[in-house]
C-alpha cells in the first residue's frame, strides 16, 4: 500500500445504516440519510433498553443509564451497581463483529441525592484482510472504536435531577504501510452529554402510578478527523426525549409503557442533485460542500434544525421513535417488547424487539432479540445480553455469611 487505508465507509455501513432503503427509494431524490463518524456510539449497548425498541430516556434507572439518560442515576434505588453487556453485531453476515459495554454507578454521600457513573464501550469490526496491490503482501487488520466516559448526576429537587458526562472517543479504522513510511494514527475526539429526568407519583383511579419524562443531548463535542485530518466527520450528536408511565396491574404485578423520540443534531451533507446542473450550480455545490466540511460541531447542532432541502417535511423525517413496554413480577421477572421506526428516506431501520430478564438480590440477567421488519436486513435476529451486579445485594450476602 502507498497510502493509509481507511475503513470509515465500511464502518458507517456496518455500525449504523444497517438497513438501507430499497433500490427504488435510493434512486429517489428524497433519500438523504445523515452521515456521521464513530457511528458505533449510536448502537444501544444493553439488553433491557434494546428489548423495548431502543428505549430508555425515562424508564427506571439501572446500571446502564449512562447511555440513555445519566441523570437517572440520582434516583437509583441501590447504592451501586455494575453491568457488563455483549452484542454480536450483524451476525447474519459475519461472526467476529461485536460490541462490549461496561457501565456502573456509585451513589455519593449520605443524602441519596447524587451519583458518580462511568462506562467503557468497545466496538470491534473483527478481522479484515486487505488485498495485495502491486506485489505488496496483504495485511490483516483489526479495526475498532472505543469510548471511555465519566458522569455526575444530582437531584435538584425531590422530583427532578440533571446530569453531565464527559467522554473520550478513539476510532482506529486503518493501518499504515511501513515500507512506504506511512504511519497510521487513530482519530480521537472529546464530547459531553447533558441530561434531565423528572419523576412523580400520580394517583390514577385507586392506584399510585409513576410517571416520568427525561431528555439527553449526547455527544456534544469535537469533530473526529480521519486520514490525518483530511476527512473530518461530525460525531453522532443526538437529542433524545422520552416519557414513561408505570402502573400496577395487581399485587406484585406492574406494567410500564414508554415512548422515546430521537433526532440527530447533525447538518445534512449537501447533495449535488440539489443544485442546478450548470457551471454555476456546480460552484454553488462545491462551496456548500466546503462550508459543510469546515462547519464546527456547535454550529452544526443549530444548523441541523433548518438545513434540510425539503424544509420542515424533511426535518420531521429525521425524527425516529421507539415505543416499548415492560412487565415485571415482584421486581424479579421481566418481559419486554418494543418497536423502533426510522423514516425510509433517513435510513429505513424498522424493527420489533423482544426480551426477558430475571433478577435475584445480587445479580440480574437480561436478554433481547431483534426482529427486523425486512427479512433481508442484517440487523434481523440480533441478540444482546446484559449481566448486572447489585452492590447492595452483594453487601447483604457477605454480611449474612459473617
Amino acid at each position: 500500500m502507498k497510502k493509509i487505508l481507511r475503513l470509515s465507509i465500511f464502518a458507517l455501513l456496518v455500525a449504523f445504516i444497517a438497513l438501507p432503503a430499497s433500490s427504488e427509494d435510493i434512486k429517489n431524490d428524497e433519500f438523504n440519510p445523515l452521515t456521521t463518524g464513530v457511528t458505533s456510539l449510536s448502537i444501544a449497548p444493553d439488553a433491557r433498553g434494546a428489548s423495548m425498541g431502543d428505549l430508555g430516556a425515562a424508564t427506571d434507572p439501572d446500571a446502564n443509564s449512562q447511555y440513555w439518560n445519566p441523570s437517572k442515576y440520582a434516583f437509583a434505588y441501590s447504592q451501586a451497581a455494575v453491568s457488563l453487556s455483549y452484542t454480536p453485531w450483524l451476525r447474519k453476515l459475519v461472526n467476529d463483529i461485536f460490541l462490549a459495554n461496561l457501565a456502573g454507578y456509585w451513589k455519593l454521600g449520605g443524602n441519596d441525592n447524587q451519583a458518580l457513573s462511568a462506562s467503557l464501550r468497545y466496538f470491534s469490526l473483527g478481522e479484515v484482510t486487505t488485498s495485495p496491490i502491486q506485489g505488496d503482501v496483504g495485511q490483516s487488520l483489526n479495526p475498532y472504536e472505543m469510548s471511555l466516559d465519566i458522569g455526575y448526576s444530582r437531584k435538584l429537587s425531590e422530583k427532578f435531577s440533571m446530569g453531565v458526562v464527559f467522554r473520550y472517543i478513539y476510532s482506529d479504522l486503518g493501518f499504515s504501510d511501513s515500507y512506504a513510511g506511512d504511519q497510521s494514527t487513530g482519530a480521537s475526539a472529546f464530547s459531553a452529554d447533558i441530561s434531565g429526568y423528572y419523576t412523580t407519583y400520580p394517583i390514577i383511579g385507586r392506584n399510585e402510578c409513576q410517571w416520568s419524562w427525561g431528555w439527553n443531548i449526547s455527544n456534544i463535542g469535537t469533530k473526529v478527523s480521519y486520514n490525518n485530518g483530511e476527512d473530518p466527520a461530525f460525531l453522532p450528536t443526538n437529542l433524545r426525549i422520552g416519557t414513561n408511565l408505570m402502573f400496577p396491574l395487581a399485587d406484585y404485578h406492574n406494567l410500564s409503557i414508554g415512548l422515546d423520540l430521537n433526532k440527530l443534531l447533525v447538518p445534512a451533507k449537501p447533495r449535488e442533485s440539489d443544485f442546478p446542473d450548470t457551471p454555476e450550480g456546480q460552484r454553488e455545490y462545491l462551496d456548500a460542500l466546503e462550508d459543510w466540511e469546515n462547519m464546527s460541531s456547535f454550529t452544526g447542532i443549530f444548523k441541523s434544525f433548518s438545513d434540510a432541502p425539503g424544509g420542515m417535511k424533511e426535518e420531521f423525517r429525521e425524527i425516529s421513535f421507539s415505543l416499548g413496554a415492560e412487565y415485571s413480577y415482584n421486581d424479579q421477572f421481566f418481559l419486554r417488547a418494543g418497536y423502533f421506526y426510522e423514516n425510509e428516506f433517513k435510513g429505513n431501520r424498522k424493527y420489533f424487539s423482544l426480551g426477558a430478564g430475571f433478577s435475584l438480590n445480587v445479580v440480574r440477567l437480561d436478554a433481547s432479540y431483534m426482529i427486523a421488519a425486512a427479512q433481508t436486513s442484517p440487523l434481523d435476529q440480533t441478540l444482546r445480553f446484559s449481566l448486572t451486579f447489585d452492590m447492595d445485594g452483594l453487601k447483604d450476602m457477605f454480611g449474612r455469611r459473617r
